[in-house]
């Protein structure tokens, strides 16, 4: 007889299972799944799009026989490598699309043997629908506090020192993997879905405490290509502002430092400042792609700087934000002075900014 199947609903506890098993494709698995979930496909990329072909265009029957015997190939080779050594006392929680035939099938089999398997009522769907909502409920709930500046001021550095100081710090360009800008995009390591993105950004809401602040980053709307929530958006957009003022010299040596990788792959500044022929003279591309080709780093950096983010990108996010109410100063990025500013943000030390500085 078995063990009996256990429907399981969201939301769910990290350590309420041994193991969270997504039996999805790969390529369903990548583009997002249950953070901490292990991806044991019963069907591989090809063979689902197969099956799937045949069950529209020629017989669903020949499509369920021809899909069933790939699928039980698949559950013999997961119970002969992963899940060979698993104990009696073993309870995954298996997920598959709608919680439909491919966990069933996996589920079964398992139960069969004597495992206690839980099976999530509605699959991937129901989460990802719970994600989305949890987002629009949960994140007007903070109180954010948002640090703005010029590009290259030190923003997301002095976030990084808030978070070792144990303040709660929502990363938002971690989290997409990209630094925001168009130079901000990983040389190596792509940005994550927007599904992925939004299921890191619900892993961080749920583990914030409400009743203490937030810091994050002013960003754009969009970050690379991906978007941040409107439940998200719109309250960060009313949330108190603070501004990190530093030096030209000192944005323009931390990006130096901050973009060697860029540095070490020239072609792509020039296709990136190739972009910029829209808002700039020809002059001004001609002598950037100049500074570029002559490995001039930091003055193509100031120029940058200076010429094109300074003129978009104020104290208010263009626009995005309320201007800010408080500045704190940041006279170098050494470690030291980034401690520092984190320690003066937490103890309230931000000066007032008048009208007109």
């Amino acid at each position: 007889m078995g063990v009996p199947i256990q429907p399981v609903t969201l939301p769910i506890t990290g350590d309420a299972f041994d193991e969270v098993i997504d039996v999805r494709a790969p390529e369903e698995f990548a583009e997002d799944h249950i953070t901490g979930a292990i991806n044991l496909p019963v069907l591989d990329d090809a063979q689902r799009a197969f099956v799937g072909t045949m069950h529209k265009q020629q017989s669903p029957f020949e499509a369920r026989r021809l899909g069933a015997g790939l699928v039980s190939a698949a559950i013999g080779k997961h119970l002969e490598t992963h899940l060979a050594d698993k104990p009696r006392s073993y309870r995954p929680l298996i997920y598959c699309w709608r919680g439909g035939q491919r966990s069933h099938s996996l589920a079964t089999v398992m139960s069969a043997i004597g495992w206690r398997v839980c099976l999530l009522k509605g699959g991937y769907k129901a989460y990802r629908t719970h994600v989305r909502e949890t987002i629009e409920s949960l994140a007007p709930t903070f109180k954010y506090r948002v640090l703005n500046g010029l590009t290259g001021s030190g923003k997301t550095r002095i976030l990084h020192a808030l978070k070792t100081l144990d303040a709660q710090v929502l990363d938002l360009e971690g989290l997409a993997n990209h630094k925001g800008s168009l130079f901000g995009g990983h040389l190596i390591t792509p940005q994550p879905s927007q599904k992925r993105f939004e299921s890191r950004l619900f892993d961080q809401l749920v583990s914030f405490d409400n009743t203490q602040p937030v810091w994050v980053e002013a960003e754009s709307p969009k970050i690379g290509y991906v978007n941040i929530p409107k439940g998200l958006w719109n309250p960060l957009r009313e949330s108190e502002v603070i501004e990190i003022a530093t030096t030209t010299e000192s944005r323009a040596n931390h990006l130096y430092l901050d973009y060697q990788d860029w540095i070490e792959q020239p072609e792509r500044i020039l296709a990136t400042i190739e972009r910029l022929r829209p808002f700039h003279s020809k002059a001004t591309i001609e002598s950037w792609i100049a500074l570029s080709d002559n490995g001039s780093w930091k003055a193509l950096i100031t120029e940058l700087l200076v010429e094109h983010y300074d003129t978009r990108y104020g104290a208010n996010g263009s626009g995005h934000y309320p201007m800010p109410l408080k500045q704190v100063k940041l006279p170098d990025q050494s470690a030291q002075s980034v401690l520092v500013c984190a320690r003066d943000l937490l103890d309230h030390k931000a000066g007032i900014v008048t009208s007109g500085s």
